[in-house]
């Protein structure tokens, strides 16, 4: 039976760029993306826990698990196989620049410059901050509450790291996400701050009112914990090297220009070479861009409890045809 292809429904996926959403995977709980409820999944607005990052180019899929062929019989014919080594690796460029974007591509401790004293040493990474200002407890996520000539500290444009002092504990310190782990305290124990040096609850002023300061965005890490304290921050710093390796579960869109979406989401990532950029032309202009590279760790799907590194969903385009 011969087929019309001209009058088969749009079947191809195009699109011109592909869309980033990261969430931290706080212990090593990676954050699912279930396809089946995809239609909560806001692009613009994405469900509490995942971060749009914007827009990345050069996104490239490398599988890394082996398929192996089992050899039987006087002719050494194919009788089975099986898969090794399961694993895979993501790279890619962002696009924009942020505290996220430049975490998820260093992948080590990403740390806050805080606003120095003009009196302390000179340290790679931001050296003695300026005295932090008490947050009061009936602070939210996107207002924070300093007290009256405490706001002055701040003015609208400027970024606050919001998080409790280091008070000299082992683990993992930083508000929701972890952004650091302390083996020692004695490696961290002249700076009170060193919290707030690396945590992700950092927002940007957009406005202020006689006691608090309003931030352009939630903090990350949702309300300030008891007892925190707000900081400056000038800049964002990251380093070669370290011990530190976060873990992180993604999303990526395929935005349809025509046709179906596709998604490709990762469990769990942790980064897989060192902090490094790309230039783009743009024009008469250099874009610089941020290079990530990733290798893909194995989960369970609790539906039959295979061991996998990634999902594919492909969402057709109203009316498409099936196959």
């Amino acid at each position: 039976m011969s087929a019309d292809y001209g009058l088969r429904s749009t079947m191809r996926p195009v699109s011109r760029r592909v869309r980033a959403y990261f969430a931290p995977a706080v212990a090593g709980a990676p954050v699912i993306f279930d396809p089946a409820k995809s239609a909560r999944f806001d692009l613009d607005s994405p469900p509490a826990g995942w971060t749009d990052l914007g827009w990345i180019t050069n996104f490239k899929r490398t599988p890394e698990t082996k398929v192996i062929a089992v050899h039987a019989g006087a002719k050494g014919e194919t009788s089975t196989a099986y898969r090794q080594n399961l694993g895979a690796r993501v790279e890619f460029e962002f696009a924009e620049w942020g505290k996220l974007q430049m975490a998820l591509a260093g992948g080590s401790q990403h740390m806050n410059v805080l606003a120095a004293d003009p009196n302390g040493d000179a340290v790679g990474s931001g050296g003695s901050a300026l005295a932090p200002v008490a947050v009061a407890p009936n602070s939210t996520a996107q207002e924070i509450v300093l007290g009256p000539g405490a706001v002055d500290a701040f003015a609208v444009g400027d970024m606050v790291a919001v998080d409790a002092d280091y008070m000299q504990q082992v683990g993992y310190v930083g508000t929701w996400i972890p952004a650091a782990y302390v083996n020692d305290p004695l490696d961290v124990l002249r700076d009170r701050d060193y919290v707030r040096r690396v945590t992700f609850n950092v927002g940007s002023v957009a406005g202020k009112t006689s006691t608090s300061l309003l931030l352009a965005q939630p903090l990350l890490g949702g309300t300030p914990p008891a007892g925190s304290n707000a900081q400056k921050v000038i800049a964002f710093v990251d380093r070669e090297g370290g011990s530190f390796f976060q873990q992180w579960s993604a999303l990526f869109v395929v935005e349809p220009e025509s046709g179906g979406r596709i998604c490709f989401h990762y469990p769990l990532l942790k980064i897989a070479a060192p902090a490094s950029e790309a230039s783009v032309s743009q024009q008469t202009l250099e874009c610089v861009t941020l290079r990530a590279v990733f290798e893909a760790l194995a989960i369970t799907d609790v539906n039959d409890s295979e061991r996998v590194v990634c999902f594919r969903s492909y969402f057709p385009a109203a009316s498409a045809a099936t196959y």
